[in-house]
């Protein structure tokens, strides 16, 4: 999710019960941590465009074909982290009996407290070279469609549906976007407004649409 914490949670975002990564899986997340810290680094000290694979790598600690292997683009280590899959579990922990919406909303107030509120700074930076950057912006809506289909496949087994129908591809992609847009109003507007309220008012707005105010 666009405004989600930037490295792997260490605990979960709830409730859910997961077995402890492995030796190798850790040491994955930890190099992709260090690798984004980098560049969150270098971004801060000369800018967006200035800032090179190179340059990463070496305050990395890393070789650049390192980087690319764990990011293909230089784009992919502003927008890509490890908290759609948590994001995805935490959807189907939720109880049986809930009204889908409700489970989303949980959910992702749950993602805002983890994710924003913890590292305020890194989701304003993000949010700003959403905004800034073209290249970022194009490579956001390229990657939308990868988190649209995980969030189908989630609809699906909560509602029965089939996950490739028109009406849950049309929903997963309706709150995919909203979500973009809500990153994108907030950095637009000088990260004033609290992005928790922001997140209400768009799975408001998506369940009950423009004919009404948000509670």
């Amino acid at each position: 999710m666009t405004a989600a914490r930037p490295t792997a949670p260490t605990t979960p975002v709830h409730r859910v019960d997961r077995p402890r990564l492995g030796l190798r899986e850790r040491k994955k997340i930890k190099t992709r941590e260090t690798i984004r810290s980098a560049m969150y680094a270098l971004v801060r000290e000369q800018g967006y465009d200035a800032t090179t694979i190179e340059q990463i790598a070496d305050r990395a600690e890393v070789s650049p074909s390192t980087v690319f292997r764990y990011f293909p683009t230089k784009e992919d280590i502003v927008l890509t982290d490890e908290y759609d899959p948590i994001l995805l579990e935490e959807l189907r922990a939720r109880p049986a009996d809930e009204p889908w919406t409700d489970s989303i909303r949980h959910v992702m107030r749950e993602a805002v407290r983890t994710g924003v509120e913890e590292d305020a700074e890194v989701a304003r930076l993000r949010t700003h070279l959403m905004v800034q950057v073209p290249a970022v912006r194009s490579r956001m809506m390229e990657s939308m469609s990868v988190t649209g289909r995980m969030l189908c496949t989630a609809i699906g087994e909560r509602t029965g549906r089939d996950p490739d129908s028109l009406e849950v591809r049309v929903w997963a992609m309706s709150l995919i976007g909203g979500l973009m847009e809500t990153s994108l109003y907030w950095a637009e507007n000088d990260h004033r407004d609290d992005f928790a309220d922001l997140v209400d008012r768009t799975l408001h707005t998506i369940q009950h649409g423009l004919g009404t105010e948000n509670p």
